[in-house]
């Protein structure tokens, strides 16, 4: 018969197979499907949000083309030249303050300045609805009426606030605030900015005034932490890229940073691709450990026809035959567990979108996006492929009388080459797609390689419980010979159970313990170190009183100052910023600005890695100290370039030294430290630290702030308890990511105490035939489920904590600490786990009737 013929025939052989149903292959659909929606949920949401950045650039941005100009305004020439090629422009300043409360209660806001033109694109919702501004300049409706004192309130400048301040304060509508040297009118919450992901409020929650009433708070002095858009909306049809091109060309030098609404959020793309890459990469381990429940269920589902092989082998039907009708009906599985899926996941989508609503940048555009949906099927089918050849061909290859025996009497014998060459294909496909796919592709890599050493080792701690069964088998207790005779027995479950459950286990320990180490760091170690404030902004004619005024107040036992200017990076080595070859985990600190300080002695607690100080009365070429970890990253080394953009002009700095920075302590460390000298002329502000009695901060902040109104105090155990707010957000996302590895998991422990219940159920028959009591099965059971379980908690504690390990020394550059807690919470629900899932099988196999069975056999 020739390869057509036997394709036709096992056509028509797999057909008739599968009009019996697919029930014992169950578990097989839920591991592909399970995998494949996680993957295709991921890959379609990030298209989603793609398809709305691209949509919304505009109103995410705030116009066609942004110019972002730091601590100082565009020049009126730039906003004439704009203007006169029919560009519309808005301006809007960022900065932060304290906001006072009529009870004298303050809280650090992020204080947004906007004209009259704001927004050009979408809409800014308030509640009431009203103009900002005082009334005689935008015709308000008052708020306040009768008497002298409501007519000033009703005439002073109006501010919009997060609801979260008003909430925070107990502030209502009317209440006069201060921010700065000015008092302003509360008159709206903020329900929406169109702009909100392109200018985030990140010290604080938003305060909102006109740019008109900006100068009455006296916050914009020389050295401010001052942040300059100029939003400009073209003409219809205007090219962004040409005029971004043109507007860069017509004011060379300037240190502008110049983007347009395709280029939204360039930090909202990478977060996103970021967590897309991570969550696949969660999918695939879901799907991986489904490739074992695929692998196990076609075993089983083998098993149950191995009567039907082996009466087709005995009556000549050749071993491609064979393979091929079952291959037909693998695959045919495989495309509906697929599909499946593929609904499902599109359905996780919709739902995901529904609960990240107010998180996600925009709302994504959800659609059946054809790549990442081809891309989950694909996954899916390589899948199927790489781990349902093997036991396919093996059994294809195995003569049909030995089939018969197989389950007692395994046959060793292996597929043929070319299933063999198939299934690696397959599997190195697989490798391939993930790698290629990746957006960090040596991180891709290590997945993979980790993914199989991971295999390696739970297959390794399978056969060593196996073998020390075997040792052990001579103990005098019924229940625990007849035990761990069951772990060494032909055909016993034993690495299959260890595996699947390992593998699952793993990915939740390792996720335990990088979510404990962060809290470890920022509860224990960060706190103990830490300043209790931060003050910014105060002007170098303030120093002298703020330190003296600080260190006079109840409770404060150190307070240290240092000036800070804002630099941008624009060129390393003679090398334009942008263009500059550096490694991803160091180009954050080419993107906006960066603070700069000056120093003519090395900063307490200066650890020096390479070079020298510069003398303290330095006065050459300006020299530079520079973070080593940065260094690296940008390939600078002693001697060479980095030019900084301060204030508008170009300074050359030459790199003198390199630091080890630890910014764990939250002290005032800077990447980029100066030498005297030229930067000292340059317009500046101090920032301090200060540190002293927590219970004294409320009356510490009130002191400072009454006395110097510009002055911010940014209180770090506030920051800190939103850092660790955040993390605990992160946290239970990855903990609900890992449960899905978890759940594929259980998964294919289901599928494996399905797949071998006849063997269970004839068991139990033999034994109560023999005398045993339900009471002897259930222990021997018990005691061989139980010792799974433990060898796969420990090895998953093991693995677990050396990919944590890695994630938070290499990955993170963080501390690591071994959480023991953890680990036996994760030993001990791998146990009852384990346990849980046999008792199930044993309570079925026990309730068989034992007359039926013999009978039949």
């Amino acid at each position: 018969m020739g390869p057509a013929g036997q394709l036709r025939l096992a056509f028509r052989l797999a057909r008739r197979e599968l009009r019996g149903g697919l029930r014992s292959l169950r578990i097989v659909l839920a591991c592909l499907a399970l995998g494949v929606a996680a993957i295709a949920a991921v890959g379609t949401l990030r298209a989603g949000i793609a398809a709305g950045l691209a949509a919304d650039g505009a109103r995410l941005l705030g116009g066609d083309v942004e110019l972002r100009s730091g601590n100082r305004p565009a020049p009126p020439e730039a906003r004439a030249w704009i203007e006169a090629r029919g560009g519309r422009v808005s301006e809007a300043v960022t900065l932060r303050s304290m906001l006072v409360a009529p009870s004298g209660e303050r809280l650090l806001v992020e204080l947004k300045a906007v004209d009259a033109a704001y927004p050009l694109y979408g809409a800014l919702l308030l509640d009431p609805p009203i103009p900002l501004g005082t009334a005689q300049e935008m015709g308000a409706v008052p708020i306040l009426q009768g008497g002298p004192a409501a007519e000033a309130a009703m005439n002073a400048p109006r501010v919009a606030l997060d609801p979260l301040v008003a909430e925070r304060l107990g502030l209502v509508a009317g209440d006069t605030v201060r921010l700065g040297e000015a008092g302003f009118r509360f008159a709206a919450r903020i329900l929406a900015e169109p702009d909100k992901a392109t200018s985030p409020a990140l010290f604080g929650p938003r305060a909102l005034i006109t740019t008109a009433m900006l100068e009455r708070t006296r916050l914009l002095q020389p050295g401010a932490l001052v942040q300059h858009d100029l939003r400009i909306r073209l003409p219809e049809g205007a090219s962004r890229a040409r005029f971004a091109a043109a507007l860069r060309a017509a004011f060379p030098g300037e240190g502008w940073r110049i983007r347009t609404a395709d280029q939204a959020e360039p930090g909202v793309n990478r977060f996103l691709d970021r967590a897309a890459a991570f969550l696949t990469l969660a999918g695939l381990t879901a799907l991986l450990v489904g490739g074992i429940g695929v692998a196990t269920g076609v075993h089983g589902w083998l098993q149950a026809r191995a009567r039907s092989i082996a009466t087709l082998r005995c009556l000549g039907a050749p071993a491609p035959v064979v393979f091929l009708t079952y291959l037909l009906q693998v695959l045919a599985l495989a495309g509906i567990g697929i599909l499946i899926g593929l609904l499902a996941g599109y359905g996780l989508t919709w739902a995901a979108a529904q609960a990240l609503a107010g998180s996600l940048p925009v709302p994504p555009r959800l659609a059946p996006y054809p790549a990442p949906l081809a891309l989950a099927a694909l996954y899916g089918l390589l899948t199927a492929l790489a781990f349902a050849l093997w036991p396919l061909g093996r059994a294809a290859r195995i003569p049909g009388a030995a089939l018969f025996r197989d389950a007692v009497q395994p046959n060793g014998a292996w597929p043929g080459r070319g299933v063999l060459a198939l299934s690696l294909a397959a599997g190195a496909a697989l490798v391939g797609l993930i790698v290629l796919t990746a957006e960090d592709r040596a991180f891709a890599l290590g997945f993979c390689a980790a993914a199989l050493a991971a295999l390696a080792l739970f297959r390794a701690g399978a056969w060593g419980l196996a073998a020390l069964a075997r040792r052990l088998g001579h103990l005098r207790r019924p229940a625990w010979r007849l035990g761990l005779a069951n772990l060494h027995r032909p055909g016993a479950p034993t690495a299959l159970l260890v595996v699947s459950l390992g593998i699952g286990l793993t990915t939740l320990a390792a996720i335990a313990q990088i979510e404990g180490n962060l809290r470890r760091q920022l509860a224990a170690e960060m706190p103990a170190r830490a300043p209790n404030f931060f003050f910014i902004d105060i002007q170098p004619d303030q120093a002298p009183r703020f330190a003296a005024l600080a260190r006079g107040l109840p409770g404060v036992t150190e307070v240290r100052q240092v000036p800070s200017l804002r630099a941008r990076i624009v060129a390393l080595k003679g090398v334009p910023a942008e263009r500059a070859p550096v490694s991803e985990e160091s180009a954050w600190a080419l993107r906006g600005d960066r603070g700069l300080t000056y120093a003519a002695t090395p900063p307490e607690g200066t650890r020096l890695v390479e070079g020298q100080w510069w003398a303290p009365d330095y006065r050459g070429p300006p020299l530079l100290s520079l973070d080593a970890g940065l260094a690296r990253g940008w390939g600078v080394g002693i001697g060479d370039s980095i030019t900084v953009n301060v204030l508008g002009r170009d300074i050359p700095l030459q790199v003198a030294n390199l630091r080890a920075v630890d910014w764990r302590g939250l002290g005032m460390n800077f990447t980029l430290v100066g030498s005297p000298g030229l930067l000292e002329a340059a317009p500046h502000t101090n920032i301090a630290t200060l540190r002293g009695d927590p219970a004294q901060d409320a009356a510490v902040l009130r002191a400072l702030t009454d006395a110097f109104p510009n002055i911010s105090g940014i209180r770090v155990r506030d920051a800190l308890e939103a850092v660790a707010a955040l993390v605990g957000r992160i946290g239970t996302a990855l903990s609900a990511t890992g449960g899905v590895t978890l759940l594929a998991g259980l998964l294919v422990l289901a599928g494996a105490v399905a797949a071998g219940q006849r063997q269970r159920v004839r068991d139990a028959v033999v034994l109560k035939t023999l005398g045993a009591t339900r009471a002897q099965i259930r222990a021997a059971w018990l005691v061989e489920y139980a010792l799974i379980g433990l060898v796969a908690g420990l090895l998953a504690a093991l693995a677990g904590s050396l990919a944590a390990w890695a994630v938070v020394t290499q990955v993170m550059r963080g501390d690591w600490a071994l959480l023991p807690g953890t680990l036996a919470a994760t030993v001990l629900g791998c146990t009852l786990l384990t346990l849980a899932c046999g008792q199930i099988g044993t309570v079925l196999a026990l309730r068989a009737k034992p007359g039926p069975l013999l009978r039949n056999e």
